[in-house]
């Protein structure tokens, strides 16, 4: 684990792979952090590749501001182009699961002159997510949970009262028990789950207007996705101006634990155009 300092934030890195290998940056969700890629990664830094893992602001202890403010769209974008400079990489591929995916969309969009490529999993387009979420009544569904985790107080209360069991039920047994615990403990440092439901908390109209990508981009999406359902999924490739390709999974949510050789795979073929 490397420490990379980006203004008055320091953020744990795993870095592997050849240190002139093409980079990649993998964006972690929540609620888990840079260990939800470790199977992915090592496949894809076997293959040559500079694969770079943070944990994202509010995960890493260094990197964990008070204040909803701090947590917006812009920031966790910027901070993604930051920490690849601070490496070095000025260009790089960008695969993002759950809300990393959300940030990758961001991102390309933002930031599209720094990325060559996106992988999205589970988390389509957020304009193609807005619109399911606005009119599907089951994405509607699937998302009710959102309601919850933007309830400063009530959802710390809930998520961590009896040793984390709700945290631990929304793995569903498709984590390995150790990553689990591990998540469960960061979660339990003071401030730590209030920074992460912070995304939450700092959600704006903003993304709802996220532009189309320009970038290639290749969309994974697992179907028996919990919290993200096909009409969303279906409608992503409409954001995306550039090649695209949609990878429908017989797979549920945390397919970088369930399917990392399925999911490296796709990264392979999007950045080494197999």
């Amino acid at each position: 684990m490397s420490a990379v300092e980006v203004g008055d934030l320091t953020f744990d890195v795993d870095i592997l792979g050849p240190q002139d290998g093409t980079p990649v940056v993998l964006l972690h969700g929540w609620p888990q952090d840079r260990r939800s890629w470790r199977e992915v990664a090592e496949q894809l830094a076997a293959e040559g590749l500079r694969v770079i893992v943070p944990d994202q602001r509010g995960y890493s202890p260094g990197a964990r501001p008070e204040g909803v403010e701090n947590y917006g769209s812009d920031l966790l974008a910027q901070d993604v182009v930051d920490v690849a400079g601070a490496l070095g990489h000025d260009r790089f591929h960008l695969v993002g699961h759950d809300w990393g995916a959300a940030v990758s969309w961001v991102v390309a969009t933002r930031h599209a002159d720094r990325v060559l490529s996106l992988t999205a999993v589970s988390v389509p387009h957020l304009a193609a997510y807005n619109e399911a979420l606005s009119t599907d009544p089951d994405q509607q569904q699937r998302g009710a949970y959102i309601g919850l985790l933007r309830r400063p107080g009530k959802a710390e209360e809930v998520l961590l009262e009896g040793d984390g069991e709700r945290l631990r039920a929304m793995y569903g047994g498709a984590v390995a028990p150790a990553d689990e615990s591990a998540y469960v403990d960061r979660f339990t440092q003071p401030g730590a789950l209030t920074a992460t439901l912070n995304w939450y908390r700092a959600m704006g109209p903003e993304l709802s207007t996220t532009p189309d990508v320009t970038v290639p981009t290749t969309f994974v999406w697992g179907a028996s996705d919990q919290a993200l359902g096909r009409y969303g999924a279906e409608r992503c490739g409409d954001h995306v101006t550039a090649d695209y390709r949609f990878v429908e999974v017989d797979g549920g949510h945390w397919l970088p634990d369930t399917h990392p050789d399925l999911v490296a795979t796709e990264v392979l073929a999007r950045v080494l155009g197999r």
